[in-house]
């Protein structure tokens, strides 16, 4: 459901959430971080990456999911599709595949020198005459289920997936089809390390409640102003297990007077995010599903991938957050920034510009993220107290819970 009044309805009642509090040991306790792994992270389809990075038969990259100790090779094979294969010889267990991205029709182990095809088949083993029985039909590398959306690249670390990728992404795969991504094979990877758990992480790209006080120079201009200065959300979406929000976008922000480099790199109403001045048209805006109340007000929209992708839209440029717990509270975040390729010296210092501005708000959150957690493992506060703005939280939370105690998919998704 779509409400746009920011000042007045509740998001969270008009999406038929609840409003209790929240128990803060769904961020600390060992047991039920476990219980996430095998309940929801094991079960759930995961983006991995997107089709551009693999756009020639042999092209692969390699994906590490530390909470599952697993290496997955996703690659193209010579008819085009898209495989996943777990990357561990069958031989002893080494990993065959060392390089983090490359070409090749064929994958040696470094080991013994057993060799695959990039489909998986083994079809070289040394001195095979002294293996006993050995059936090289069954020993090729184990495959991952794989499916494409839109571009994304999904897997399930289920061995047969309980739901297709259409069944899990469900209304969301319909609302969000067809979006023109711009610049999709041109991306700027930022990662870090934090010191929080996985949920922790992703609270910070779930609400704007927060912005005036942790970003007050560099996204709190553009965010919050006069007319909401809590930068309160313009619309909120749930679509079953995902979740999204529109937000608002301050129509008077100037580049201020001092801000030489800025005033000179951005065109006038144009800033790091790619917001501009209002009635410009392209076919991002254009998109029904993007902006969905077509505020005048609207800034970017914000959307949750159960569970760990948040993909972010604003007027003319995209880039997406894949938060990866590594333990109950130690998370890896990846951040993919499109961005076109700079033809000139003014668009290359815009990359350079937007890189650091972009690192200025994630050491901003970093720190804040860490003590939240240190705040929640104290004990002193067995709950969360959240606000209306804080929805998409809420609603994660909710959902987590359901999925934990779910012993299907199906179950899950449409509870």
């Amino acid at each position: 459901m779509t409400v746009t009044d920011v000042t007045s309805t509740s998001l969270t009642k008009a999406n038929g959430l609840g409003t209790a509090t929240m128990p803060t040991r769904l961020y600390t306790d060992p047991a039920h971080f476990d219980l996430e792994v095998e309940q929801v992270f094991r079960r759930a389809w995961l983006k991995v990456g997107r089709v551009e990075q693999i756009p020639l038969p042999g092209d692969f990259f390699v994906k590490k999911i530390e909470m599952f100790s697993a290496s997955i090779v996703i690659t193209r094979s010579k008819n085009g599709e898209v495989r996943a294969l777990h990357n561990v010889c069958s031989h002893r267990g080494n990993h065959v595949v060392l390089e983090e991205k490359g070409n090749a029709s064929r994958f040696t182990c470094r080991y013994h020198s057993w060799t695959y095809r990039n489909t998986g088949e083994l079809i070289g083993v040394t001195d095979p005459s002294g293996f006993f029985d050995l059936d090289k039909a069954k020993c090729g590398l184990t495959p991952v289920a794989v499916d494409v959306w839109d571009g994304w690249i999904f897997i399930n670390m289920q061995p047969k997936p309980e739901v297709s990728l259409l069944e899990f992404l469900g209304p969301l795969a319909d609302a969000l089809a067809g979006i023109a991504y711009p610049h999709p094979e041109n991306a700027i990877i930022l990662t870090g390390e934090f010191k929080a758990n996985w949920k922790a992480v992703a609270d910070a790209f779930s609400e704007s409640y927060h912005l005036s006080s942790i970003h007050p120079k560099t996204l709190a201009p553009i965010y919050a102003g006069r007319d909401n200065p809590y930068s309160r959300p313009v619309s909120a979406n749930i679509y079953g297990a995902h979740r999204s929000f529109s937000t608002w976008l301050n129509t008077s922000y100037q580049t201020p007077e001092k801000a030489k480099v800025e005033r000179w790199i951005y065109p006038v109403m144009e800033t790091i995010t790619g917001t501009r001045k209002e009635g410009e048209v392209n076919p991002l805006v254009e998109h029904p599903g993007i902006n969905p109340s077509k505020s005048e007000s609207w800034a970017s929209d914000a959307t949750w991938v159960f569970p760990n992708w948040n993909l972010q839209i604003s007027a003319n440029r995209f880039w997406n957050h894949e938060i990866w717990p590594t333990s109950v509270n130690t998370t890896r975040w990846e951040g993919r920034f499109y961005l076109p390729i700079a033809t000139s010296v003014r668009e290359r210092i815009q990359l350079e510009h937007f890189t650091a501005q972009m690192t200025d708000a994630m050491l901003e959150d970093l720190s804040n993220i860490e003590r939240t957690q240190e705040g929640m493992e104290s004990g002193a506060k067995p709950f969360l107290i959240l606000q209306d703005s804080e929805i998409l939280i809420r609603h994660n939370l909710e959902t987590i819970v359901k999925w934990c105690a779910s012993t299907r998919v199906a179950a899950a998704l449409n509870s």
